[in-house]
């Protein structure tokens, strides 16, 4: 399987959860506390960890320490260049 496929595998699967998707979408607003995240999708707190844990394995969220909060946003960087490869590689499938 190539690379691209192994990727947008791990995106699928990041986006594949409802709950993952909702937390997606709260950070589509900016970064957020952990705590911001379980307020704005109402889950519990371990849950809310687990399922960043998963986003950040892969790849679509990072996280930043600020004093004691962490703070996690969508990786747009990682995001983007992911789905411009696959329009690419699309885009090449379609002219043969």
């Amino acid at each position: 399987m190539s690379d691209l496929c192994n990727e947008i595998e791990k995106l699928g699967k990041g986006i594949g959860n409802a709950n993952r998707y909702s937390i997606l979408e709260v950070l589509m607003q900016g970064p957020k506390s952990v705590s911001d995240i379980v307020d704005a999708v109402q889950l519990s707190q371990p849950a809310v960890s687990q399922h960043l844990k998963v986003l950040k394995e892969y790849k679509l969220v990072t996280d930043t320490k600020k004093g004691q909060e962490v703070f996690y946003q969508i990786d747009v960087a990682y995001t983007t260049k992911l789905l411009t490869t696959l329009v690419s590689s699309l885009n090449k499938q379609k002219k043969h």
